[in-house]
């Protein structure tokens, strides 16, 4: 039976993702900050059949320290781990730059940069000795140069994810060490990603910025369906899984006048992952 170690799992994409490869009968290892969390994400998620296991530990992903700890616990619960995802990140403070604090911009890069960094370190020498394995990190805005007031010091981490991870690829081919490294690219979720920065704080979405996320957004359920559906059944290097295409982006804008979408209403549920429990 396969093993996969997602980080950032209590909630959002990585909780939605947990859920499917139950399906799948994957051994699940979910990590997070929030052990509370935690435990009712496990609960939640023994609802979904399966033949598998699923467990957990806190792990804050800024700390080589506590990564290795999670490997060593999967590989001591499992004895392989068959997928690593570095899912763990936070968003940023509606503000330019230069307008963060020092201590804002350390937290964005430490967790969603150097975490993957720290993270990718951990999975490959641990699947190295397996000679197996694969590594998934997270694109997001910035990943293809888009540039916007509000975004654009996590688009700095996300754009250095994809040129980490397309690095790791080669040096895995390169290096023959039997693991395979690939780029997970979402699109744009409404989760509490979206609506909160750093984790805690909410952001108060410009109606422009509504009215796009409402046409491209998607909810973490369909995004990780699809996401775990291709890695599941993926055994190529350096590959990327894209959700949010062009085509699809230009459809939706095309077919926005009739299909009408509202995250953001109070009368949906879709404002926050709280609502998902």
């Amino acid at each position: 039976m396969k093993t996969v170690v997602i980080t950032g799992s209590a909630r959002g994409l990585g909780y939605n993702m947990a859920s499917f490869f139950r399906e799948y009968n994957y051994n699940v290892v979910l990590s997070d900050l929030n052990e509370e969390k935690l435990k009712i994400a496990k609960e939640e998620l023994k609802k979904t059949p399966s033949e598998a296991d699923i467990t957990y530990t806190t792990c804050n992903v800024s700390k080589i320290e506590e990564l290795q700890a999670l490997m060593d616990f999967a590989v001591e619960k499992f004895g392989e781990v068959d997928i690593w995802i570095n899912n763990a990140g936070v968003n940023q403070p509606q503000k330019a730059i230069w307008e963060l604090t020092e201590q804002e911009i350390n937290t964005i890069i430490d967790v969603d940069l150097k975490g993957a960094i720290f993270g990718s370190k951990v999975a490959i020498e641990q699947m190295s000795k397996q000679h197996k394995g694969a590594v998934y990190n997270i694109e997001g805005y910035g990943s293809n140069d888009a540039h916007m007031l509000g975004l654009n010091m996590c688009g700095t981490s996300k754009r250095a994810v994809t040129y980490l991870t397309e690095a790791l690829a080669q040096e895995c081919e390169q290096q023959g060490n039997g693991v395979i490294v690939g780029k997970l690219s979402p699109g744009i979720m409404i989760t509490e990603f979206t609506t909160h920065s750093l984790g805690n704080d909410k952001i108060e979405l410009a109606e422009k910025t509504k009215k796009v996320y409402n046409i491209l957004g998607d909810t973490p359920e369909t995004v990780g369906k699809f996401l775990v559906d291709k890695m599941v059944n993926n055994t190529k290097n350096n590959v990327k899984f894209n959700w949010l295409t062009n085509g699809k982006a230009f459809t939706r804008f095309l077919t926005a006048g009739f299909n009408k979408r509202n995250f953001f209403g109070e009368d949906q549920k879709l404002l926050t992952d709280k609502d998902k429990k």
